[in-house]
């Protein structure tokens, strides 16, 4: 490289922090001379050589010294940008031993909050030190309360509108109808002879009730795969537990079932009363939740698994057809979350959509439309299929 202003030194610190300078990573200046960080850059390259340089002996290294990887968790979130930071912790989880280290609350505190992370801490949680539990709460509520704010408006919005899509009649009595939409929709019907619109369809709002109008059933696989999925979970579980007009229960399961239906107002409390890891009897979750359902043609059952059954599969999907058969809508999501495609069992998958549960990852800046879908009865597998969700016809095992 022979571009020696300011632009092109700057391409070759970069490179020179990316290729670690150990004699092997051949930056150099047209010159032929090593390529000389700023003092800025030599912080930076510090700090990754301590991650990803080799290993040391003695104190140079960061090894297993907490108040040093506290230290260094500190100085990445001043050196690099945030998405940086999110990698680099992500690195350091494996390479350092950091699983451990979290533990400590004087760790935690250092430590830029994201939701693997949290993952990570509810993967951990009931082994964290009683010390240490009210930090790693702190820094779980950090995560969630961005996620929710990011979140709920969207999921409001589109629920209530679903709601009052679903609540309209064409058969309204007088004082309901809504004579805006009624003329928009005869305008056909014009007699300019007469000067005035015929309306062959009236459109009007039943009343507002408030009483609950759905009844909505999150049924999550609470595996250690399915972590990223029971986070944002548990926040639109909360959003969901807001609204007036539906009934939301939370079920978390693995081979046991725990209804957290009572702490759906706090996110931080539903993640610490799950339990990641272990095996999964979804046909033992659906039996729970099946006996819930008690207005089945208003209810929604959600359920969040990657659908390795280690309980009876047969009975599962016989559980699955007869919940759909009761009148109920059931959605199988094979994951609620940003992470790619994930695995899961194909089979099961295209077993359910065979009896009419429609299967499919699906992103959680969509889940609020997905829901707004069900709650109008509208076909959620056709919904799915538009937005070109990983679907059951994927082969993915």
């Amino acid at each position: 490289m022979t571009d020696t202003n300011s632009n092109g030194r700057d391409r070759l610190g970069r490179w020179r922090l990316v290729l670690g300078g150990h004699g092997a990573d051949g930056v150099t200046t047209p010159e032929g001379q090593s390529v000389t960080l700023s003092a800025a850059d030599q912080l930076r390259d510090r700090a990754l050589d301590e991650l990803y340089g080799p290993p040391k002996k003695g104190p140079g290294g960061l090894g297993a010294s907490s108040p040093r990887v506290a230290r260094w968790l500190g100085d990445i979130r001043g050196y690099f940008p945030s998405s940086v930071v999110q990698v680099m912790q992500a690195d350091a989880m494996e390479r350092l031993g950091l699983r451990q280290l979290l533990l400590e609350p004087e760790m935690l505190r250092t430590v830029q909050p994201d939701i693997g992370l949290v993952s990570t801490l509810i993967g951990l949680g009931r082994v964290i030190p009683e010390h240490s539990r009210e930090t790693a709460r702190t820094v779980v509520r950090q995560v969630t309360s961005q996620l929710e704010e990011r979140l709920r408006s969207k999921t409001v919005q589109a629920v209530s509108g679903a709601l009052n899509r679903a609540a309209r009649t064409r058969r309204p009595r007088h004082r309901d109808i809504d004579w805006n939409r009624t003329i928009a929709a005869n305008l056909k019907h014009y007699q300019p002879e007469h000067r005035t619109i015929v309306p062959e369809r009236l459109i009007g709002y039943a009343r507002r009730s408030t009483e609950v109008q759905r009844e909505i059933i999150l049924c999550i696989d609470q595996s250690g795969s399915m972590a990223e999925s029971v986070v944002y979970s548990s926040v639109f579980g909360a959003v969901l537990g807001s609204l007036r007009s539906v009934r939301t229960r939370l079920v978390v399961f693995d081979t046991e079932v725990v209804d957290l239906s009572e702490d759906l107002e706090d996110p931080v409390d539903v993640l610490f009363g799950v339990q990641l890891g272990g095996g999964t009897d979804i046909n033992r979750a659906l039996a729970y939740c099946q006996n819930q359902i008690t207005q089945p043609t208003e209810t929604i059952l959600v359920l969040i698994s990657d659908l390795y059954e280690g309980g009876i599969a047969e009975e599962m999907l016989r559980r699955a057809a007869a919940i759909v058969g009761s009148g109920a809508t059931m959605i199988a999501l094979l994951a609620l979350s940003d992470s790619g495609h994930p695995t899961f069992d194909a089979n099961h998958a295209a077993a359910l959509a065979g009896i009419g549960v429609p299967a499919f990852a699906c992103t959680p800046d969509l889940f609020p439309e997905m829901m707004a879908a069900a709650i109008e009865r509208r076909d959620v597998g056709e919904w799915a299929a538009a937005h070109d969700f990983v679907t059951n016809h994927e082969t993915q095992q």
